[in-house]
């Protein structure tokens, strides 16, 4: 039976640590934090079971906040540091690394006061890291991605968009080197990755699902033919401007997919259960990509029955290419067929 709270003595620092425990499940982050501080019974019972935390509200100090509540919060897997202005530092982030070696997610996005030590300290204190988001941290270099990712090998997500010095072809040939398992990439906005650098990645990291390639100016047609076939699992790709790619690429991409329209049975991680998984491109943005043709575009929108350009599941992307205006998924043709068109 529970311990009740009466006038003898007893006060909050009495609670059942199965009663603290479950006043904290609905509480924020903020509030955790600052009930950790009541006594040592509660900082136990709040760090002992934290495994997700958010710091995303913090508007001023998250970096003194970091360095004091990481010698607590040890058993992190997920941590968002995500800010509206700059307040992280590499001192910060090397406490995390130094206190939370089980974490698994981390989010320090727009933290453009960091330098190439916050990466090495994460290489060197969390090497469980699967998924790290770095997205405008204009400071990195490809010599600290790439040393991360030689240790963190089990990485499946990393977005590092507008990280324009560390995405290199030298830190893309890392990556399809070192992390096998990647399925989710970010690379856009990074202007020095060429067809290097994305074949690297086609051939080194086969179970990709989802690759971001927007505006990397200097890519042709060689990077998607070796997408489309060496990540026959790739259901997003984004080639927003890039202006390079031509029919070659829309048609080998279609032909692809008639390869991949075959159900092939999996295990899923829910229940152990076997079931069938369509492979295929779902998302393609093409946006800006002025040299393609509408022969070649229908090709590929015939090719993925998920691919569609009516206006609800809006998943083939065509803005700035007025002369593909005549590009339609099967579905827009059955509704205009219906109206009589």
């Amino acid at each position: 039976m529970p311990r009740q709270i009466t006038g003898g003595g007893r006060g909050w620092k009495d609670l059942p640590a199965e009663l603290i425990q479950s006043i904290l499940v609905f509480s924020d982050e903020k509030a955790a934090i600052t009930v950790s501080g009541v006594c040592t019974d509660w900082r136990i019972a709040v760090t002992s079971t934290t495994t997700h935390l958010s710091l995303s509200w913090c508007k001023n100090h998250m970096n003194d906040l970091l360095i004091t509540i990481s010698q607590s919060f040890i058993h992190l897997k997920v941590l968002s540091l995500r800010q509206t202005k700059p307040q992280l530092e590499d001192t910060g982030v090397e406490a995390v690394a130094l206190n939370c070696h089980d974490l698994q997610e981390l989010d320090i996005s727009k933290s453009i006061n960091l330098t190439d030590r916050s990466l090495l300290a994460l290489a060197h204190g969390c090497p469980k890291l699967s998924k790290l988001v770095v997205s405008g941290c204009t400071t990195f270099t490809d010599s600290s991605l790439a040393y991360l990712t030689g240790v963190c090998t089990g990485m499946r997500h990393l977005n590092l968009c507008g990280c324009g010095r560390a995405v290199t072809d030298r830190a893309l040939r890392a990556i399809a080197r070192n992390c096998p398992e990647l399925q989710v990439l970010n690379i856009g906005w990074c202007e020095e990755v060429s067809d290097q650098g994305v074949t690297s990645l086609a051939i080194g990291c086969p179970d990709l699902r989802s690759l971001d390639l927007c505006a990397c100016v200097l890519i042709t047609d060689e990077s998607v033919v070796a997408l489309a076939n060496g990540c026959r699992r790739l259901k997003s790709l984004d080639l927003y401007y890039c202006r390079n790619i031509t029919d070659r690429a829309m048609y080998c991409l279609a032909n692809s997919g008639g390869r991949c329209r075959m159900k092939r049975s999996v295990v899923c991680r829910c229940n152990g259960c076997c079931c069938d998984e369509e492979e295929g491109l779902e998302s393609l943005n093409i946006s800006q990509c002025t040299a393609l043709t509408p022969p070649a575009v229908q090709a590929v929108c015939d090719s993925f029955p998920a691919l569609h350009t009516c206006s609800d599941r809006h998943s083939l992307s065509i803005s700035g290419c007025l002369s593909l205006a005549s590009v339609h998924c099967a579905c827009s043709g059955e509704a205009n067929h219906g109206r009589g068109f």
